[in-house]
């Protein structure tokens, strides 16, 4: 089964007025749709964009894995952990919250940031949080996220390169850039695919593109409550 789900009909949320624009592929927040509240451990894949000097004040989180992949501009992130960084594009960056932890996200770059922000919910809950940024993530190269059970593919293929998709019982694919097909289906900038149970599929790039690809497991975990930040 492949579930197209289109860019121009995520929910938008953010805060315009203070510089944040976020549209919103899952429930978030005031926004509750009971039949899209996730996909496996996949509760929020957000599409951020912050205007110079913009960004989220210190907020909390707990049991949730936060993987953020900066398109534009440079992240600035600080945490109840210690960890001060500036995440910029090529990078991934994860934030387990374990427990509990906090943590502050801003633009304090000269030009405006956008970034893609997936949140994942954990095997287990609790434990230690950690952080970690895994700098130029080279392409093709996964990215496991083991308290997911789940596995980052960055993919980036030239204009009529085939990528074939993970054989996994479940599959969340977002396209950061580029025209591509996906077994008929045309997939543009901000356009995702949920796919289950589906085996040799292939993308095609119809241009140069970049694209998100979660291997995730068969087989639901826990939990269920909508994110959003205070």
């Amino acid at each position: 089964m492949i579930d197209v789900r289109r860019g121009v009909d995520r929910y938008e949320g953010g805060d315009p007025s203070a510089g944040i624009t976020t549209r919103h592929a899952f429930s978030f927040g005031s926004f509750y749709d009971p039949d899209n509240l996730r996909f496996g451990p996949v509760l929020a894949c957000n599409e951020e964009t912050l205007a110079v000097g913009a960004g989220f004040d210190e907020h909390p989180h707990s049991h949730t894995e936060i993987v953020t992949w900066v398109i534009d501009g440079e992240l600035t992130h600080q945490d109840s952990t210690g960890e001060t960084s500036l995440v910029r594009p090529g990078d991934v960056q994860r934030l387990s919250a374990g427990s509990g932890a906090r943590h502050v996200e801003r633009n304090d770059g000269d030009r405006p940031l956008r970034f893609v922000q997936m949140w994942l919910s954990p095997l287990a809950a609790g434990g230690d949080p950690s952080y970690e940024v895994l700098r130029g993530v080279p392409d093709g190269t996964p990215y496991e996220l083991g308290a997911a059970g789940a596995a980052l593919h960055v993919r980036r293929p030239g204009a009529g390169e085939r990528v074939a998709v993970p054989a996994a019982e479940r599959v969340y694919l977002h396209v950061v850039r580029g025209d591509l097909r996906l077994d008929g289906a045309e997939l543009g900038p901000g356009d995702s695919a949920r796919i289950t149970a589906e085996k040799e599929l292939e993308i095609i790039a119809g241009s140069p593109g970049e694209l998100l690809i979660w291997e995730l497991p068969g087989q639901g975990v826990s939990g269920g409550s909508v994110p959003g930040r205070p």
